[in-house]
C-alpha cells in the first residue's frame, strides 16, 4: 500500500504537474487512510490495494466524522481516495475503484462573504491612507511595500486571481502594454486575463521601485552561495517580501486583513473574498456567466455559480428585460 501511494504521488508530480500544496494534501489524506488500515488490520503494512473494499473506506470516513471533521474535509479525503484508486485501476493493480462506491457527504451551500463595489473602492484606497505604518522597515522600503500592496489589491479585484496565482506571478507573465496577465491556475493550467487600466497603472508604479526590495535583501545576506541560490529562485517573482524573496500566501492574507481593518469597513473577509467580489460585480453588470467562468479558471460552471451573489430581485429584473415573453402585450412594457 505504501508503495502504491508513493507511485501515485510521483505520477501527480511528473504527469499532472501538481503543485506542492496539492501533493502535500494528498499525502496527508492517503497516509491517514493507511494508518487507519494498519490499525484495523493489526500491526503490519496493511492490506494490498486490491484487498481494500468500500466497507474499509466507509469505516475510515466514519472514523473521521466521529472525530469531528467537517463534511467538506471528509468529502475532500474521499475525493483523494477516488483519484488514488482510479490511478491504480488504470494501471491494472485493482479491478474496481472501491471509493467510487461510497457516497460523499452532503455539503451545505454556504455563501462566501464579499464586498460591494463601494466597499472594494474603500479597501483599494487603504494602502495610501495608512502609508508609513509598515512596521520597522526603513522609510524607503515602506514606500515600496505600500506600492506593492496597492498593486496586489488592485490585481486581486481587477483579474479575480486566486491567492496562489497572485504570489506565483512572474515578471514574464505581465504585459502592461496590452493590459494582460498570464496566470497559472490549478493543475498548472494557464489562462490569460485582463488586468484593467487602474491595476496596470499601480502595477507599473510598483515595478518601477521593485528593485529596491531586491537590493535591500541582497545587502543583508552574508553567504554568497545562499544569496545566489535565493536570487535565482525569486529573480522573476513579481511580488517580493521585505527580504527580497517571493511573497507567501500567508503574508498576502495578513496584508488583506490588515487593510480591511484599517479601512474601517468592519468586515472580515479573506483574499478569496475579493475573487468572489470580482465575479459578483461582473455578473451584476451583465457579464455572461461562462465568460466569468473563463476569467476565474473554473473547470465547471457550477463552481462559478457558487462564486456569484445575485439577489432574486436582480434575477427577475434581468428576466423582465431579456426574455421575449416576460411581458404580455398591453402590460405597459412599451
Amino acid at each position: 500500500m505504501q508503495t502504491a501511494i508513493e507511485d501515485y504521488l510521483r505520477y501527480l508530480r511528473a504527469e499532472r504537474d501538481a503543485s506542492v500544496y496539492t501533493l502535500r494534501n494528498y499525502r496527508v489524506d492517503l497516509d491517514q487512510f493507511l494508518a487507519y488500515l494498519r490499525e484495523r488490520n493489526a500491526p503490519g503494512l496493511g492490506p494490498a490495494p486490491a484487498a481494500i473494499d468500500h466497507l474499509a473506506i466507509r469505516g475510515f470516513l466514519a472514523r473521521l466524522a466521529a472525530a469531528g471533521l467537517s463534511r467538506a474535509s471528509i468529502a475532500r479525503k474521499l475525493a483523494a481516495l477516488r483519484s488514488f484508486f482510479r490511478f491504480l485501476s488504470r494501471q491494472g493493480r485493482v479491478s474496481v475503484n472501491p471509493a467510487a462506491l461510497v457516497q460523499a457527504p452532503r455539503i451545505p451551500v454556504r455563501t462566501a462573504r464579499h464586498l460591494s463595489v463601494d466597499e472594494v473602492f474603500q479597501l483599494l484606497a487603504a494602502p495610501s491612507s495608512i502609508a508609513g505604518r509598515h512596521g520597522k522597515e526603513p522609510e524607503g522600503s515602506r514606500a515600496i511595500l505600500v506600492a506593492r500592496d496597492r498593486a496586489m489589491l488592485e490585481l486581486f479585484y481587477a483579474s479575480g486571481l486566486r491567492i496562489g496565482e497572485l504570489t506565483g506571478l512572474n515578471l514574464a507573465d505581465v504585459d502592461l502594454v496590452e493590459g494582460l496577465i498570464r496566470v497559472r491556475g490549478k493543475g498548472r493550467k494557464e489562462r490569460i486575463v485582463p488586468a484593467g487600466r487602474p491595476a496596470c497603472q499601480v502595477l507599473q508604479a510598483y515595478l518601477a521601485v521593485r528593485g529596491g526590495l531586491v537590493g535591500a535583501a541582497g545587502g543583508s545576506r552574508t553567504d554568497a552561495g545562499s544569496a545566489r541560490a535565493a536570487d535565482a529562485a525569486t529573480a522573476g517573482a513579481v511580488f517580493l517580501n521585505h527580504r527580497g524573496g517571493r511573497i507567501t500566501t500567508r503574508s498576502v492574507g495578513q496584508m488583506v486583513l490588515r487593510y480591511l481593518m484599517a479601512s474601517g469597513l468592519g468586515k472580515k473577509i479573506t483574499a478569496h473574498g475579493l475573487r468572489h467580489s470580482f465575479a459578483t460585480h461582473l455578473l451584476r453588470a451583465g457579464a455572461d456567466l461562462r465568460a466569468i467562468q473563463e476569467l476565474l479558471g473554473h473547470a465547471h460552471l457550477r463552481t462559478t455559480q457558487r462564486y456569484t451573489h445575485v439577489g432574486l430581485d436582480q434575477v427577475l429584473s434581468v428576466y423582465d428585460h431579456a426574455h421575449p415573453r416576460a411581458r404580455l402585450p398591453g402590460s405597459g412594457g412599451g
